[in-house]
């Protein structure tokens, strides 16, 4: 008996793909995953925790700041004097030290409502990290949700090709026989075999595209075994047919996170210019202290001295004239905002358009995927009766394979629809900020 020796690359490919029955993922379970590991996720919220630890009072200028300090000097000196009844005196190695302890508090009890103002805008960068975040997320989920179906459509693809193996080894086992029974020719039988090949050569490749898409899903999940096998629960691609328009406009105008971030951009600019203004106003700062101090002297009719006692005062100020910058300023600003708000309005306008676009695709992807299951029904009725004709010597070789060449395309025709589909309806859910609605 002789065994054929398969491709070497099909061999691996197939135990990839047989190894892959170990673990079974939903579209859930890599979402969860991803969402707990993923890089970029945690590089955000490690951002957003920046940005909520920098949201206080202190930061912000509402508390008073304090410090405390003690200092301690000493001096050795040679010293001579001469008086003017003509005596000298000359002390040497003369050591005095001096020891002193301050507390100081200051505070600002009003600068122009700018310590009100910079509390509202840290609030503001607060909420932004955490519109970043979500976004992240959306984002993440998304390239999952695309990245998974990917994977399902690959091994539809995969499961495809092997049916048309599969016919493809039935068309040659019937030209064995026949040529056994000398009903056929050699020619026959050897075009058969190539078929064959042909169709075996295009499974192996196959396997590798399976294969990566896979190794780019477990990237996405961030998991330390980039290789590890899987396979999904579902086996086709899941459409939701139901988007309406209406409803996924007025999410997006109302949620749509990157709206949400170009609102709190506008606001900050707002803050920013009640910032400069502020300026303008006149400020007022309290401070207090206690100091302590205590000096000792080698010589002289004092031998030390402490001193301690508490000091305060109020410093009462306003800028007249710094050189027209704060007209300056006040004009740039405003400038700023006019730009936040044309940028909003971009934004908006483009989540519009972006929504109109891919809904349009959304909706005659639907169409052709209908159109494709008919196809697809229609190929699989012309092969079963070109089979059969076949069998019976009716229908030429060449025949029998654009048959079962257009029951091929048709189904691939109908998983690549499918997937076009399917990333449409991810685009609008990502857009109407719905995403978060697959997991």
């Amino acid at each position: 008996m002789k065994f054929k020796l398969l491709p070497l690359s099909f061999l691996i490919s197939g135990l990839c793909i047989t190894s892959f029955s170990q673990t079974v993922y939903n579209l859930n379970d890599c979402i969860r995953i991803a969402l707990d590991a993923n890089f970029s996720i945690l590089i955000s919220r490690n951002a957003e925790n920046i940005a909520a630890n920098n949201y206080t009072l202190g930061n912000a200028g509402f508390l008073p700041s304090i410090d405390l300090s003690g200092r301690h000097n000493g001096s050795v000196s040679n010293i001579s004097q001469n008086f003017r009844d003509g005596s000298s005196n000359e002390t040497n190695g003369v050591h005095n030290t001096s020891t002193s302890a301050l507390v100081n508090a200051d505070l600002t009890i009003f600068r122009g409502f700018s310590v009100q103002t910079s509390y509202k805008k840290l609030n503001e960068l607060k909420q932004i990290g955490e519109l970043n975040t979500r976004m992240s997320v959306e984002n993440l989920i998304a390239d999952i949700v695309s990245g998974y179906y990917n994977y399902v459509q690959q091994v539809e693809i995969l499961n495809n090709i092997k049916y048309a193996l599969s016919l493809s080894k039935e068309r040659l086992r019937i030209d064995e026989d026949r040529y056994v029974l000398g009903s056929s020719s050699k020619l026959q039988v050897l075009q058969s075999r190539v078929y064959v090949n042909a169709d075996s050569s295009r499974l192996s490749r196959q396997y590798e595209i399976v294969r990566s898409s896979c190794i780019r899903l477990n990237e996405l999940m961030a998991v330390e075994d980039l290789t590890r096998h899987f396979v999904t629960s579902d086996t086709v691609i899941k459409i939701n047919p139901d988007l309406i328009f209406e409803k996924l406009l007025n999410d997006a105008l109302n949620q749509n996170t990157g709206l949400l971030i170009a609102a709190r951009n506008k606001t900050i600019s707002e803050y920013d210019y009640k910032l400069i203004k502020s300026r303008a106003y006149p400020y007022l700062n309290a401070s207090s202290g206690y100091n302590y101090s205590f000096n000792d002297y080698s010589t002289g009719n004092m031998q030390n001295q402490g001193s301690r006692g508490m000091n305060y005062g109020l410093t009462l100020g306003i800028n007249i004239f710094d050189g027209l910058n704060q007209r300056r300023n006040i004009k740039n600003s405003s400038i700023e905002m006019n730009n936040k708000e044309l940028r909003y309005r971009e934004i908006e306008q483009g989540v519009r358009a972006d929504l109109i676009t891919i809904y349009n695709a959304y909706s005659n992807y639907l169409r052709l995927v209908s159109l494709e299951q008919q196809n697809l029904q229609t190929a699989a009725e012309n092969l079963e009766i070109a089979m059969e004709r076949y069998k019976l010597g009716s229908l030429s070789g060449i025949e029998l394979r654009e048959v079962q060449k257009s029951l091929l395309d048709a189904k691939d025709s109908l998983i690549s629809v499918e997937y076009q589909a399917k990333l449409a309806e991810v685009s609008l859910m990502l857009i109407s900020g719905n995403i978060t609605d697959y997991y």
